[in-house]
């Protein structure tokens, strides 16, 4: 099958840089709304069997125009949402940020047994997600799936089997930033493209947000 990872448009706590995890969570800003609304022509050609989103109701306003344009009703997956930030959570100081993405990109290289401070490990991360895609597999041949910024980084950079575990966190994924991937749940998968960019291009990113789950490991813990 194929997977088009997608993480949801721009919400006000992306641009303040707060760790904001918990459901049902901010809805989006108007640069978000914006780049929502370039889903349909983004994906403009693509065969599209099933969107599904997560609890968080950015996912779903990410997702509407898509849905709307393509008659397809959003399906609501449990495990797809961001990883939670747990004691962190609305945190944006740099140390809070730095055990954040350290505690989840330690997860990506396989050191699962670490825990988010008040929250999952890596085990229980990748369960609840490879669960979701499963299911999303089970029922469609290409899955648009509307997630977050450090989970869809933190899944392919364990999940990819083409590519090494640093790749995802040496490439920034912008809001509506698109990552494609071929294969199963059964077989593995294959990443096809990462565009880190929003789907409209780089005009709708904002270079002024403090958004340390989208940057580059580097630029995030610099």
């Amino acid at each position: 099958m194929r997977l088009l990872l997608v993480r949801h448009g721009q919400t006000p706590s992306n641009v303040r840089g707060l760790l904001d995890t918990a459901v049902p969570g901010p809805g989006l800003t108007p640069l978000g709304l914006r780049q929502a609304a370039e889903l349909p022509d983004g994906l403009a050609g693509r065969l599209v069997d099933a969107i599904f989103v997560s609890s968080l109701v950015r996912t779903r306003l990410t997702a509407e125009p898509l849905s709307m344009e393509r008659g397809l009703d959003p399906i609501e997956l449990p495990g797809v949402h961001e990883i939670a930030a747990g004691a962190l959570e609305l945190k944006s100081d740099r140390t809070s940020v730095r055990t954040y993405l350290e505690t989840a990109f330690a997860w990506g290289l396989g050191r699962l047994d670490g825990r988010m401070p008040g929250g999952e490990n890596g085990h229980e991360f990748f369960e609840r997600y490879d669960e979701s895609i499963t299911r999303a597999a089970r029922t469609s041949d290409t899955a648009v799936v509307v997630s977050h910024g450090a989970a869809i980084r933190v899944w392919v950079a364990m999940r990819a089997s083409n590519v090494p575990p640093s790749y995802a966190g040496d490439h920034e994924l912008d809001n509506t930033g698109v990552v494609e991937l071929e294969g199963s749940p059964s077989t593995g998968w294959r990443l096809l493209a990462w565009q880190g960019t929003p789907v409209g291009g780089a005009e709708l990113a904002d270079a002024t947000a403090e958004d340390p789950t989208g940057e580059t490991l580097e630029e995030a813990l610099d």
